[in-house]
C-alpha cells in the first residue's frame, strides 16, 4: 500500500513530536520532512514533493497564511491542513485559511503533555483526512461499505420543494461561500444546514456567510420556527433536527450519540426534515469524507422529495456526495458553480424564475 509523504510546517517541538509519534507506526503516512518556519517549507515541498503538508498559524520569519498564499500560487493542487488553535482567535484565522485554499484543519489536542489522550484525539481528527484527501489506497471514500441498486429517477425534477437541506463537510466552508450567496433574495423556503465543524467554528462561519448572503444566516439555538428565506447552520457538537410544532416546523438541538462519527450529522437533519415536510425536501450533499448523508438522501428520495449533490472536478473530497451519486440517490450531479443557479431553479415557483443577488443587483 502507497503511504502518503506528509510535510510537517510547525515551529512548536510538542506539536511536531505529537505529529511524529501519531505518524511512525501509522501504514497509511509517512512523514518526509520538517520545517519550522515558511520560508524552509517552500524549500522543502521543492525538494521533498510531498502528498501532504500540515501547516501551522503563527510562525517566525513566514507565518502559515504567508505560506499559504504561496504555496497555493504554486502548488495549487497540493492539500494543505492547517494546524488549528481551538481559541476563538484560532478559529478566525483559520477559517480565513479555509477560505484562501486550505484543504481542511485539524485542532490542536487538549490534554496533559505524555497522556494518550491528545495522540488519539489527533489520530481520530487527522487520519481520516489523509486517506481522504492524499487518496491512499484503504481510504474509507474509495468504496461503498454495502452496495445498493440505483434508484432509475435520476434528472427529474420532482414536486416544487418547501424546505432546502444541505449537508457539507470538507472543503465545506469554501462551497458554501459559493452556494448560498448566490441563492435568490426572495427564496420561498427556509434553508438549513449541517457543517462538520466544532464549536465556535460554526458560529464564526455563520457570521462570515450572513455578510456575504442577500439571506439572514443565523447558527441554531434551538427552538426556531423556520422561516423562508433564513438560513440555519447547526451549532458544533449538536445536532440539529426539524419538529413539528403548532406554530409551524422547529429546530430542535440534541447531543445524542454521534451519527457517522459525527454531531452535528447530516443524517439526523435529513431524516428529521422529511419526517415533517416529506417530499417537499430538496436535500444537498456538498464536498466532504465519508458517507454522512447517505442514508439521509435515501429518506428524502423514498419520500418523493429530490437530491442535488457536487461533482467529484469540483469537490475537495467526492466522499459524501460520491456516495449519494453512485448509489443513484442524485438526481442531479453539478459542478460547485453551477448549484446555487440550479437550486434557484427547482426552488421557484409557478414557472417564475427567481431573482439572482446578481441581477438584483443590477
Amino acid at each position: 500500500m502507497r503511504k502518503a509523504r506528509i510535510l510537517i510546517v510547525d515551529d512548536d517541538v510538542i506539536s511536531r513530536k505529537l505529529l511524529r509519534t501519531m505518524l511512525e507506526k501509522e501504514q497509511a503516512a509517512e512523514i518526509v520532512g520538517l520545517a519550522s518556519n515558511g520560508k524552509i517549507a517552500l524549500q522543502k515541498i521543492a525538494q521533498l514533493n510531498p502528498d501532504l503538508v500540515t501547516l501551522d498559524v503563527e510562525m517566525p520569519e513566514m507565518d502559515g497564511i504567508e505560506t499559504l498564499k504561496r504555496i497555493r500560487r504554486q502548488w495549487p493542487a497540493l492539500p494543505v491542513v492547517m494546524f488549528s488553535g481551538s481559541t476563538e482567535e484560532g478559529a478566525e484565522v483559520t477559517l480565513e485559511a479555509l477560505s484562501l485554499g486550505a484543504s481542511d484543519y485539524v485542532t490542536k489536542p487538549q490534554g496533559r503533555l505524555g497522556s494518550t489522550l491528545p495522540l488519539e484525539q489527533l489520530k481520530a481528527d487527522f487520519l481520516p483526512k489523509i486517506r481522504a484527501l492524499c487518496k491512499v489506497d484503504d481510504a474509507p471514500d474509495a468504496k461503498p461499505k454495502r452496495p445498493r441498486a440505483p434508484l432509475p429517477r435520476s434528472g427529474r425534477k420532482g414536486p416544487t420543494p418547501t424546505l432546502l437541506a444541505i449537508g457539507v463537510s470538507t472543503g465545506g466552508p469554501n462551497a458554501l461561500a459559493e452556494v448560498i450567496p448566490g441563492l435568490a433574495p426572495d427564496l420561498p423556503v427556509p434553508v438549513v444546514i449541517v457543517q462538520h465543524m466544532p464549536p465556535m467554528f460554526t458560529r464564526l462561519l455563520a457570521e462570515r456567510l450572513d455578510k456575504s448572503a442577500p439571506l439572514a444566516v443565523h447558527e441554531c439555538k434551538g427552538g426556531e420556527r423556520l422561516e423562508p428565506g433564513h438560513v440555519y447552520i447547526a451549532p458544533g457538537d449538536f445536532h440539529m433536527r426539524v419538529v413539528a410544532c403548532d406554530g409551524g416546523p422547529t429546530l430542535q438541538l440534541d447531543q445524542g450519540p454521534p451519527v457517522n462519527s459525527c454531531r452535528p450529522a447530516v443524517d439526523p437533519l435529513f431524516e428529521s426534515a422529511v419526517a415533517v415536510y416529506g417530499e417537499g425536501v430538496l436535500g444537498v450533499v456538498l464536498t466532504g469524507m465519508g458517507q454522512d448523508g447517505l442514508v439521509g438522501c435515501e429518506h428524502v428520495r423514498h419520500a418523493g422529495g429530490s437530491v442535488v449533490v457536487q461533482d467529484e472536478a469540483t469537490s475537495v473530497v467526492w466522499g459524501m456526495p460520491g456516495f449519494v451519486a453512485r448509489n443513484g440517490l442524485a438526481d442531479a450531479v453539478l459542478p460547485l458553480a453551477e448549484i446555487a443557479g440550479e437550486l434557484n431553479q427547482r426552488l421557484s415557483r409557478d414557472g417564475n424564475t427567481l431573482r439572482t443577488p446578481r441581477a438584483q443587483a443590477s
